[in-house]
């Protein structure tokens, strides 16, 4: 089994040294740790799981620590990566050959779809922490430095035997054109203010058949960058980004049935059918 899985290995991937698998493999555990503290219940402080106040010993609500308006503090999440992505074309050597640099222009549209849907079609009415947005902020320069300069290093190895560049590129456009539906049908939901906080079940698209449609599409995105790239460090990302989504899936799909009795059954977490 394991012999087979080498050889699948060396079959699409560059071969990386022994400090990268390292990283690769501690990178992947965390992201892939913050799935099961969404399993537990224990959610990242932002989204409809999460409320922003501590008691304090007086019995009185206060502010746990401070706080940005969420559509801030997602533009300080997303802006930062697009930045990075964006800037690996200035800096001599750091795309060098047509992978690399649709690798860098993959991840430059994905947090540009990021940024675009949080001016314009998102709809916020609450907080977040700005300890949570520099956490998620950083991560997300963290993994696009990390793809970019993975792909650096193997840039002057033989190409895998099976190139997966082109099927990429189509995962990756599947993937970001999906995620972006899904969340334009998520927008609607709400009323035309963003003051309104009540929460409908989605329709449409696959979430007749998903709680989260537009995370299973965030999955197909991730690991079109690894396709793309073909590195240990990409790949590890996306099947880390895919352990975390799933679980936060599983936490939805939980949350929306307790909130609404009618919630179908038949409707799984992430794959239809299936999860």
């Amino acid at each position: 089994m394991w012999s087979l899985l080498l050889l699948l290995a060396a079959a699409v991937l560059y071969p990386a040294p022994a400090w990268l698998m390292a990283m690769s493999a501690l990178s992947f555990a965390w992201v892939a740790s913050l799935g099961v503290s969404e399993l537990r219940g224990q959610h990242m402080p932002y989204s409809k799981f999460w409320h922003a106040i501590v008691v304090s010993g007086s019995g009185q609500k206060k502010r746990a620590e401070r706080l940005l308006p969420s559509r801030a503090a997602m533009l300080m999440a997303y802006t930062p990566a697009l930045v990075a992505a964006a800037a690996a074309f200035a800096v001599p050597g750091a795309v060098e050959g047509l992978r690399a640099q649709l690798l860098a222009g993959a991840l430059a549209v994905h947090f540009l779809k990021r940024v675009l849907e949080v001016l314009f079609i998102h709809r916020y009415s609450g907080s977040m922490p700005l300890n949570t947005a520099l956490l998620i902020s950083s991560s997300y320069v963290l993994i696009t430095v990390g793809m970019i300069y993975s792909l650096h290093l193997a840039a002057r190895l033989p190409d895998p035997p099976v190139n997966l560049l082109y099927p990429g590129m189509l995962v990756f456009a599947i993937g970001i054109a999906g995620n972006f539906y899904h969340h334009y049908l998520l927008s609607k939901l709400r009323k035309g203010n963003n003051d309104d906080k009540e929460y409908k079940i989605p329709k449409g698209g696959l979430f007749g058949l998903v709680a989260c449609p537009h995370y299973l599409f965030e999955i197909a995105g991730f690991f079109g960058f690894a396709m793309i790239s073909q590195t240990v460090y990409a790949l590890a990302m996306a099947s880390g980004s895919a352990a975390y989504l799933a679980g936060r899936s599983c936490s939805t799909r939980r949350w929306y049935k307790s909130k609404f009795e009618d919630y179908p059954d038949r409707i799984k977490a992430l794959v239809p059918y299936i999860f």
